[in-house]
């Protein structure tokens, strides 16, 4: 798949709560082909310290628009520079990198499940899969109700089930304790988010016998597979998250 070095111009940042914000961004020419959970390295400008690019996972696409979008977690200095971006400002990115989820058999039952600033890569997936005839089940977890984002769009690619640590919105607990995990029967499940809540989504898959696919979050300097600082252990060795991922099937992972 090609991929390209390409400035691209801010159409909207939107900000969602203090945490969060979405860039949709569009091209001069027709972006390359993208599939769910592959990213692009994003360079952030006029800031000495944040001198290495930024990997952020493609939020969504639309492709009539020749428009793709980001959601971001300001996190640090890099994104909270990129959280300042204003409308017609052009922003630098390597873009699509990585492998992506695999599209499930025929007749599949699939859910989506992800925690936090994981949930990125899963709305791209959600509206692949309604575009491929599949109903998918949407897992989304959350610390409190004021960190809840992009329900409104996640909704609108299938169910949508919510669980806060509070309980002040869906059901109170962790993502793995949700009710629709214990009466549903699905046949593959999509996870991304912090590394225990996919581990426990792992465990959860293994003992039921379903498949699952995780996209890994994990810090990456090069995304190209150069500086090697993403290594993830597998059965197959040492690999790359960058380039041999993000996304693995759990079956690959020492987990």
């Amino acid at each position: 798949m090609a991929k390209r070095i390409e400035s691209l111009k801010i159409l909207e940042n939107k900000r969602l709560n203090k945490e969060y914000f979405t860039l949709e961004l569009a091209g001069n020419q027709r972006m390359p082909e993208m599939k769910p959970g592959q990213f692009a390295q994003v360079k952030i400008e006029g800031s000495p310290e944040t001198f290495l690019r930024r990997p952020i996972s493609i939020h969504d696409i639309n492709p009539e628009r020749n428009t793709l979008k980001f959601l971001v977690q300001i996190a640090g200095k890099g994104t909270e520079t990129l959280s300042k971006l204003k409308k017609d400002d052009y922003i630098d990115i390597i873009y699509p990198l990585g492998n992506s989820f695999s599209l499930p058999s025929e007749g599949s039952r699939p859910l989506l499940a992800g925690g936090g600033c994981g949930i990125a890569p899963l709305l791209f997936m959600a509206g692949y899969l309604k575009n491929n005839g599949f109903k998918p089940d949407i897992l989304l977890g959350f610390r409190n109700k004021e960190r809840v984002i992009e329900y409104d769009e996640y909704i609108k690619h299938g169910s949508v089930f919510l669980t806060t640590e509070d309980g002040s919105m869906g059901e109170k607990g962790f993502l793995t304790d949700h009710s629709v995990l214990k009466s549903a029967n699905y046949d593959i499940v999509y996870c991304c988010g912090p590394d225990p809540m996919m581990k426990a989504v792992a465990y959860f898959c293994r003992a039921k016998d379903i498949t699952c696919e995780v996209s890994l979050e994990n810090l990456m300097g090069c995304g190209i597979g150069a500086c090697l600082c993403c290594v993830v252990d597998t059965i197959k060795g040492n690999l790359c998250t960058c380039t041999d991922g993000p996304v693995f099937n759990i079956k690959e992972l020492k987990w």
